[in-house]
């Protein structure tokens, strides 16, 4: 058994946002965890944002080609590319950190559309999109405002553009359905209302209120991994 991290839009380096979680689970159950690198943000030999959502989807695949049995964690757009990776033999549960169960046809952009403050995305060129208006300060405070300083500039060095065909590209398959589901609603997040979070956790199996920003898996890892070590029980016995 292993744990599969799939990290949210308009960021890179999967194994920096998920290594609190990914430490601590190893240090307290000895069961590694991995993050699948996202094409469509530049995770790729080149680079540079290519492909779109059925790209990083498909990644998502070959990550669980190689795997006896996994957990997959998804965070904020990564509960979408685990939709349009659709279902797989070597899922045992899935695990949605304030992120999205959509249903088919739907695209990440729609899915945020009726947001009251939307987090603003613009053009970067070359078919990408970026965040815009954001300096280190600013985009700690929204997103990960229960984060030290160094934490949130950290954060901040690994923001990047993304191609605008992960926004765009409506799914084509809900992996979620037919499959035992954890919901993390986030209840202080600043960047995804809760309202929209509670939408998409009544979907999921069942759902655990913590009390963190956008990314408990960096600020509370403990919170994250006591859902995972319950999780890892059950699917042994």
């Amino acid at each position: 058994m292993e744990i599969l991290f799939v990290h949210g839009a308009l960021v890179r380096d999967g194994d920096w946002w998920w290594q609190p979680t990914a430490d601590l689970l190893f240090d307290r159950t000895g069961v590694r965890g991995r993050s699948v690198a996202l094409p469509s943000c530049g995770e790729s030999p080149s680079g540079r944002p290519e492909g779109g959502l059925a790209e990083d989807a498909a990644a998502l695949r070959v990550a669980l080609d190689s795997s006896d049995g996994a957990i997959v964690v998804g965070h904020s757009y990564g509960g979408t590319v685990i939709a349009e990776a659709g279902q797989h033999d070597a899922v045992e549960h899935l695990v949605y950190v304030s992120s999205y169960l959509p249903d088919v046809g739907s695209a990440q952009a729609g899915i945020m559309s009726d947001e009251p403050d939307p987090v603003p995305i613009g053009d970067a060129g070359d078919g990408a999109l970026a965040l815009i208006g954001y300096d280190a300060s600013s985009f700690g405070a929204r997103f990960l405002q229960d984060a030290v300083p160094p934490v949130q500039r950290a954060a901040w060095d690994r923001v990047t553009a993304q191609s605008a065909a992960a926004f765009v590209t409506p799914t084509t398959a809900a992996g979620w359905q037919g499959v035992d589901s954890t919901y993390l609603v986030c209840a202080e997040d600043r960047s995804t209302t809760v309202g929209l979070q509670r939408e998409h956790a009544a979907r999921a199996t069942r759902s655990v209120d913590v009390p963190t920003g956008h990314h408990p898996f960096i600020t509370r890892p403990d919170l994250v991994v006591e859902q995972l070590e319950l999780l890892l029980a059950s699917t042994a016995s």
